[in-house]
C-alpha cells in the first residue's frame, strides 16, 4: 500500500512536531503507523505474538531515536528499517529453534472468498523466501516503499535491494505459477 504524497507530508509534519516535544503529535503518529508496522511485521513473521513483540520493540527504538532522525521525510524508511531489524532478529531466532515461520493467514487484509486460495498460496510463497528477500519484497511491494527507501530500511546499497526484490519476484513467480493457472 503506497503512501500518498499527502500522507508523506503529514507524517513529516508530525515527526517535526514530535521532535519539538509535541506529545499529541506523537500519539497521532503512533495511531497512524501502528497498523502499518503491525501489518508489515505479520507479513514478515506470521506468528501473531512474534509480530506484536517485534512492533513493540520497534516502537521503543523509534521513540528513543526521534531526535537522531536527521530528515523527517525519511521517517517511513527509518521506521520500517527499525522494524525490519527486529523482525530479522526474530526470524533468525525462529530458524535457530527449527520452528516453522511464515506470514500468517490474516497478515493480509480480508479478501473475497474466491481469492482465499490464491491469498493462501501467496502467503506460503512469501514464507518460502529467504528472510532478506521476504523483507525487501514486503517493504517494496506491500508497504509501497521506493527502491531507495527499501535499501535504507534494510541497510543495504540500492543495487543490493534491487537485486533482492528482483530475485524475490522471480522466486514468487516460480512458486506461484502452478497456483495461478
Amino acid at each position: 500500500m503506497a503512501l500518498s504524497e499527502t500522507d508523506r507530508i503529514y507524517d513529516e509534519l508530525l515527526v517535526t512536531l514530535v521532535r519539538s516535544g509535541d506529545a499529541r503529535a506523537a500519539e497521532r503518529l503512533a495511531a497512524r503507523w501502528q497498523p502499518r508496522l503491525m501489518r508489515a511485521a505479520r507479513r514478515m513473521l506470521g506468528e501473531g505474538e512474534e509480530a506484536r513483540d517485534a512492533v513493540q520493540e520497534a516502537w521503543g527504538g523509534i521513540c528513543r531515536g526521534w531526535l537522531r532522525l536527521s530528515d523527517p521525510a525519511m521517517f517511513p524508511a527509518w521506521a520500517y528499517g527499525i522494524l525490519a531489524r527486529k523482525c530479522a532478529d526474530r526470524i533468525r531466532k525462529l530458524s535457530g529453534d527449527r520452528r516453522r515461520f511464515g506470514p500468517a493467514e490474516d497478515a493480509i487484509e480480508p479478501a473475497e472468498p474466491a481469492t482465499a486460495p490464491l491469498r493462501h498460496a501467496i502467503l506460503e510463497a512469501l514464507g518460502a523466501l529467504s528472510p532478506e528477500h521476504r523483507i525487501a519484497a514486503i517493504l517494496y511491494f506491500s508497504e509501497g516503499l521506493t527502491l531507495a527507501e527499501t535499501a535504507a530500511a534494510t541497510g543495504v546499497p540500492v543495487g543490493t535491494a534491487k537485486s533482492r526484490i528482483f530475485h524475490a519476484r522471480q522466486q514468487l513467480k516460480s512458486l506461484l505459477e502452478g497456483d495461478l493457472t
